[in-house]
């Protein structure tokens, strides 16, 4: 087994099949790298029209939730729209200062419907946003974990990233 431990630490299942499937495709790819795990937390429900109040207590509990399955030693990184936005070439170039710091565990955290709430995203050590536009958050897991074995690719010259 490797000595790096990545945790997709994620609010909601991975309901549908498709979005299952392609995540284990890419977890498997992974395993020759790093031991990769997906850990989520139960989502909210949110109403149709949540009040600012809904929505205060819905991204509380979920963003509780997130923050009990985070450790001191961990490195997390927040995905959240007002993160950095990388290159895949400049993702693998941070991904492997990253790993140079040789946390106990690297954190992916992908937020609910409503997003993350300020405590987790204050906790993480880096904020990335995938891009400007919005994606489900099933996508954005199986987006991560692309980009993830993309970056060892091409920190490896493998021929992935060709």
């Amino acid at each position: 087994m490797s000595s790096i431990q990545i945790h997709i630490l994620a609010v909601g299942k991975l309901k549908e099949r498709y979005w299952a499937e392609a995540a284990q495709a890419y977890l498997k790819r992974l395993s020759f790298y790093a031991d990769v795990y997906l850990d989520e937390v139960p989502d909210q429900p949110v109403p149709k029209t949540p009040s600012p109040g809904e929505r205060a207590g819905v991204l509380a509990a979920e963003g509780e939730a997130l923050l009990g399955r985070i450790k001191d030693r961990d490195w997390v990184t927040a995905l959240t729209l007002d993160g950095r936005r990388w290159t895949s070439e400049q993702f693998a170039e941070q991904w492997q200062g990253w790993m140079s710091r040789g946390a106990a565990r690297y954190v992916f955290v992908v937020g609910g419907t409503l997003g993350l709430h300020f405590r987790v995203t204050r906790r993480a050590d880096a904020l990335w946003s995938l891009s400007p536009l919005t994606f489900p958050h099933q996508m954005a897991r199986v987006i991560v974990l692309e980009q993830l074995y993309r970056a060892f690719q091409i920190l490896r010259g493998g021929t992935y990233h060709r």
